[in-house]
């Protein structure tokens, strides 16, 4: 989230704002932690991302620090983790039933 708007990150800057925000909080270990950018909205800032499950805690715990992208206030918010990719297709709160 980017309260204040503003130019919006696109793909490369923001996986390039995971990997700082991993190097600001764990150092050199935490920015060669493997993390894939599988979908990125650049309008509605939100992404799909890929990380082993040893690696969860570093990454959401780097993603939940970041206060800043740029000079402006920022914030990550985790809507879903799965450790199948195929669950996070689509929301079962969402389906409906005839």
């Amino acid at each position: 989230e980017l309260p204040d708007g503003g130019a919006r990150p696109n793909a490369a800057q923001f996986k390039q704002l995971v990997v700082s925000a991993l190097r600001e909080l764990h150092g050199e270990v935490g920015a060669a932690l493997p993390v894939d950018v599988l979908t990125y909205e650049e309008k509605t800032l939100s992404a799909i991302l890929r990380v082993i499950s040893s690696g969860l805690v570093k990454l959401w715990s780097a993603l939940t620090l970041l206060g800043f992208y740029q000079n402006r206030r920022c914030a990550f918010r985790v809507l879903q983790t799965s450790p199948f990719l195929l669950a996070l297709s689509g929301n079962s709160r969402e389906l409906v039933l005839d």
